[in-house]
């Protein structure tokens, strides 16, 4: 379990990832996502998420140039988009996010979602980025069982990473089992349901106890389930807030208690039904 933001778990392919990264979906590309990336690298995040879409790759490359701190102390996540799936098109989404961000490698590299009859071929691509090593690992974003099966049995390398919609009303019990038992590591998006769950009387009352944030009591309550998070805020003392997650510890009781306050709901798409 993560007792620090240096804390690691290692990926099924040996390679450690930082329990707890920097999401940047949504934030504006320039001033305000590179100041954004910078102060989360100040307060001590190592590990940095971002995707083609999100269109401010660029921006995070300049953050962490100008941070100064050494390429192999950071974690960079990036993902291909669904209109750029396919192998060579894969191939080539690859080359222009590595140049916006301007890094040698990645990291982790997700498909972003599972375009149906084209992430097998995506797949390929990626395996072929990781046999060269311009990726360290590979994974998925928003996999069902049925996909990751599906994947499984028609490619070589297993996904490393499973990113996907989790909080507390989207707890992804079952998925996470499956995920757990072929050494996938689960990642959580949106952890805080956009600010949903931040209001649930369980959680609340937990976090009065302990003096933190309900925000804060959900990153610990990922963290305790061993699920990698990625909380993302433009707000300074909210960046460094989400980080303060280490000098507390949820009792069984009280991680029941927030499993119990699932609800099964999504505030984004599902990964069966989207059309983008």
């Amino acid at each position: 379990m993560a007792n620090s933001i240096t804390d690691v778990t290692t990926l099924s392919n040996g390679v450690k990832m930082p329990w707890l990264g920097f999401g940047v979906f949504q934030v504006e590309e320039g001033e305000t996502v590179e100041s954004a990336v910078k102060h989360a690298l100040k307060t001590g995040y190592r590990s940095i998420d971002t995707a083609a879409v999100y269109g401010n790759e660029k921006g995070v490359g300049n953050a962490i140039r100008e941070s100064g701190i050494e390429r192999d102390k950071l974690f960079v996540t990036t993902k291909v988009w669904n209109s750029a799936q396919g192998y060579d098109s894969t191939l080539q989404a690859f080359e222009e996010s590595r140049e916006k961000l301007g890094l040698d490698y990645v990291d982790l590299y997700l498909i972003h979602w599972p375009v149906e009859g084209k992430y097998i071929d995506t797949w390929k691509a990626m395996e072929k980025l990781y046999h060269e090593g311009k990726v360290r690992a590979i994974g998925v974003s928003n996999f069902h069982e049925h996909h990751l099966q599906d994947l499984m049995k028609n490619t070589e390398v297993k996904p490393m990473v499973n990113q996907i919609e989790l909080h507390p009303h989207l707890n992804q019990e079952p998925l996470r089992n499956y995920c757990k038992e072929n050494d996938i590591q689960v990642e959580a998006w949106s952890p805080l349901a956009q600010g949903k769950v931040l209001s649930d009387s369980v959680i609340t009352k937990i976090a009065d106890k302990y003096g933190k944030s309900p925000a804060q009591v959900v990153i610990r309550w990922d963290l305790q389930n061993g699920i990698v998070t990625i909380p993302k805020s433009v707000t300074p003392h909210r960046i460094e807030e989400n980080a303060n997650v280490f000098d507390f510890e949820l009792t069984n009781e009280e991680m029941n208690q927030i499993n119990a306050v699932n609800k099964d709901e999504r505030t984004g798409p599902d990964p069966d039904n989207f059309d983008f």
